[in-house]
Parts: structure tokens; sequence; C-alpha cells
């Protein structure tokens, strides 16, 4: 089977295109599989409200919703029972990938507890559960990359556990995931484990940022403020392309070569939330602006879609475009946009949500369990 052509010339560049899509459905439908032939997918991550979806369309989880009401199981039982059936089928679907990629990709993502995000030790405890629960090395544990997850972050993969670090918008906040990693590492190495085997994604949001910055310049155009408009669409990339080079400045460092020597693989950056917000943009914009060797882009179905269908891939759009985007984001400070105003707002912002979507998987779950509860 060929793949598409603009997801090949993606993939020659460098770059992991990971799906941010699961269901059973599409499990059981062989779609999954497709992809990583036609599409170049060659991963995938979760959250809750995709799982939510997931469960609202379809009968797939009928059975198994009618095995755990038998059981007696509870809501949070069954939201675990039943993402971690998905993600370790994922898992076995991506294993030819994981293998030929010695561990790179071929990775399935679950997300802890969101409510734990402020938690450490509860976070830690999770993640564990979960890894053993599914019992993949191709599973990666998603875990929000708040003040008291970084803690949590260096824990997990000391363990050995593999880590997709999320909800990360501030390049400070990407600097400490990167020492939390690499802490992690040393900890893991110290308790003589094969540091070969961990492996690490900093998944840092996209869109989000436009849709707030651009909402904060309209507003200071309204007050006269010059030069606003062509600034309009351009932190989000400016933010991901500054991003990418605090990667590569990280990952060549004296500290990072030990754990390179001791068979470490570098921590990738990861573009989530890549799917456009505004209609006006280009809807492959956060794809092919941001595209470079060792990224991966984890992209909504239709995004994905998108790119099959009309993406011009046009080489390496991050390196040597660092001047540039400092450029952008001082002028976006001088129209009177703080910067760390904008970041914590939007990682509240992004907890709020994690929490509101748990409780509508759960909602969703309890309504399935009643239904199938004889």
């Amino acid at each position: 089977m060929t793949a598409n052509p603009n997801t090949q010339a993606l993939s020659d560049v460098g770059v992991s295109i990971w799906l941010d899509d699961l269901s059973r459905e599409r499990l059981n439908s062989g779609s999954l599989a497709q992809l990583i032939e036609t599409h170049n997918v060659v991963g995938v991550t979760t959250n809750p409200t995709i799982f939510e979806s997931a469960l609202q369309n379809g009968e797939a989880y009928e059975q198994q919703l009618a095995e755990l009401a038998a059981k007696g199981a509870d809501a949070e039982q069954a939201v675990f029972e039943i993402t971690t059936s998905d993600v370790r089928e994922a898992c076995d679907v991506f294993a030819g990938v994981h293998a030929a990629t010695d561990g790179v990709d071929g990775r399935v993502s679950i997300e802890v507890d969101p409510r734990m995000a402020r938690d450490a030790d509860a976070t830690i405890a999770e993640a564990k559960r979960l890894y053993d629960a599914v019992g993949r090395e191709n599973v990666m544990i998603k875990i929000p990359a708040t003040v008291e997850g970084i803690e949590a972050i260096a824990a997990t993969l000391a363990e050995g556990i593999s880590v997709n670090v999320t909800l990360i918008f501030s390049l400070e906040r990407y600097r400490a995931v990167i020492n939390a990693f690499m802490l992690g590492l040393e900890k893991a190495h110290a308790a003589g484990r094969d540091l070969s085997k961990i492996h690490s994604v900093a998944s840092f949001f996209v869109s989000r940022v436009d849709g707030e910055v651009d909402k904060r310049l309209e507003l200071a155009a309204e007050e006269g403020k010059p030069g606003t408009e062509k600034l309009r669409s351009q932190a989000a990339i400016a933010n991901a392309r500054l991003a990418h080079q605090i990667a590569g400045e990280s990952f060549s460092s004296e500290r990072w070569q030990l754990l390179a020597d001791r068979g470490a693989h570098p921590q990738r950056l990861l573009l989530a939330s890549t799917g456009t917000k505004d209609p006006n943009l280009s809807d492959t914009l956060y794809v092919t602006e941001l595209a470079a060797a060792g990224v991966v882009n984890t992209m909504p179905e239709k995004t994905l879609n998108a790119l099959a269908d009309h993406g011009e891939i046009d080489g390496d759009t991050m390196t040597d475009t660092y001047v540039e985007s400092n450029r952008v984001l001082d002028g976006i400070s001088a129209a009177g946009i703080s910067y760390r105003e904008v970041v914590d707002h939007l990682e509240a912002d992004g907890l709020s949500k994690f929490d509101k979507s748990w409780e509508g998987l759960l909602g969703t779950i309890t309504e399935g369990l009643k239904r199938n509860d004889s």
C-alpha cells in the first residue's frame, strides 16, 4: 500500500506523525493499522475527551460495559479497564513500528487522572498503575507539566517508565520539563536501569496560544495600539519555534552528552493542539510551519486528512527562525500583552478543561454501566 505523498514528505523531513485519536471502533475496523500504511502514522495520543467521544459513538464498548456492570464495577474502575484495554491493543498495533524504530516511535499515550495534577505522589502512583495495567513497553504515560507534575515526571522516568509530558505552554516551563527529564534519567542510571529503554516526549501546545494572544491583540487594537494586526496568528508558531531552539541547545549540552553516552534517547519536542481553531487560517498551518527533524506532530484526524489532501511541505521550517520568532514575542510584549499572564491562564484553563473532560468521561461510563446493568 502506497503512502500519501504529503504525509510521506513530512516524514521525509524527519517529523513523526502521531494521531491524536483512538477508539475501539477504529481498532476493530483496522483503520488505525491502515493509517500506518497510508498516512505515515507512527504513534497515538489519547485523552479523556477522546475516550468520551469514542464511548458515545457506536456500540463497540457495550460488551465490556456489560461485563463490568455484572462485576459491580464503579465508573472509575470501568474507565481504567476500558481505556487501558484500548491502549494495550493500540500498542500491539504499533508493535512493528516500535521495533523498527528502536522504540522511538510506535508509542501510545494514556493520561493519568487529571484531578491529580497538583498532587505529585498521587500522580506517580497512578503512572505506575497505568503502566502495569497496559503491560506494553511502548506505552507512554501522560503527566501534566504543572509545578507538582515536574516532580512526578522525574520520579516516573526514574522508575523506567516512558513519559509524555503534556500541557506545556511556556518556554520557562519547557526548560523545567527538560531538566526533570534529565534528572529522571540520572536517577534511573544510578538505580542501574537501561536508559535506552526509557523514552519521553514534551507536548508543547500550539493553537491555544494563538487563540488567547489574538483575543488580547484585538483588545489592544481597540485601545489604539499600533502594529497589532501584523502580530495576529504569529505567537503560537513563534513560541513553538523557540521551544525547538531550547531543545537543540539542551540536547547538545555536556550534561546530556553524559546521558547519551550511557544509551539515553533525547526527549523529543511534540507539537500538540495542532488543529487550527480560526477558520481564516490554513488548516495545515501548525503542521507545515513547524516541520523539523526529530519533532513529533500529533494531529486530530481532521488535520491529518487536510495534510494528506493539500498540505504543502517545504522542508525544515523551524531551524534558523529563532531571531524572527523572538521579534514576534517582543512585539506582543510591546503591545502590552504579558507572556506570563497568557501562559499561566492557558495552563489553568487547560487543567480545568482536563477536569471537565474527566468528569464527562465518568458520566458517560456511568450511563453505560446503568444501561448494561441487568
